[in-house]
């Protein structure tokens, strides 16, 4: 069953009334993120709602309500807390000492964004289509920031990546999320599987390759 569609709301929702400063409120943010993301994952946004986070992550309402204003604001705050694990992977996955050549860390950016949307599909199709119904979709591009930055930076192990217009890392990068995005919401079977994988490896290849970059140099090619 589709998730039910959320009203459209202001980009710039108010995610935290309180910002946690010690390990104890750091440590309930966390639970509160959690039970959030545990329900979602049992039951969809349907079942979410400020108590059943509550009573989930062991706290009060009041003690929900000091940091986070409602259900959206949980909601958001939990995609960013995605995005943060998403950017580390890929970063990870850019200095791997294994990933030298081009392809391989091509790979392993594909792969590491892929991972990133694997687990707990349920909660993560429950959450784009939140956000996406909340007006701020946009959030769901600082990955595919972080990506085209890594995709063009010499700086990590192995032979960089080709440098790449800002016209090109646009359609590459989107693409890439895109097409991602899609297998979670339409839950596709095949969203872990090699096969999907290789396919996306082989778009960012040949869009790569279509732009004359030699890969065995991750340089352009010479006329």
């Amino acid at each position: 069953m589709p998730e039910p569609p959320l009203p459209a709301k202001r980009q710039d929702l108010e995610t935290k009334r309180r910002t946690p400063r010690q390990a104890r409120a750091e440590a309930t943010v966390r639970a509160i993120l959690d039970a959030t993301a545990q329900i979602l994952e049992a039951g969809g946004i349907a079942a979410l709602t400020t108590n059943a986070v509550a009573a989930r992550a062991g706290v009060s309402i009041g003690t929900l309500y000091q940091y986070f204003a409602d259900k959206d604001a949980l909601l958001v705050a939990l995609a960013r807390r995605e995005i943060d694990v998403t950017i580390a992977q890929v970063a990870h996955a850019l200095q791997r000492a294994d990933t030298p050549s081009p392809e391989d860390r091509v790979r392993a950016i594909v792969r590491a964004l892929i991972h990133a949307f694997g687990g707990r599909r349920r909660a993560r199709r429950a959450l784009l289509h939140a956000l996406f119904g909340l007006g701020v979709g946009p959030e769901l591009m600082l990955p595919v920031l972080e990506f085209a930055g890594r995709l063009g930076s010499g700086g990590a192990a192995g032979t960089p990546l080709p440098t790449l217009t800002r016209e090109a890392v646009f359609v590459l990068t989107r693409a890439t999320m895109s097409t991602i995005r899609s297998a979670v919401l339409e839950d596709q079977p095949f969203l872990a599987s090699r096969a999907f994988e290789d396919e996306l490896v082989r778009l960012n290849l040949a869009y790569l390759a279509a732009l004359g970059i030699d890969l065995s140099g991750a340089r352009p090619a010479r006329a």
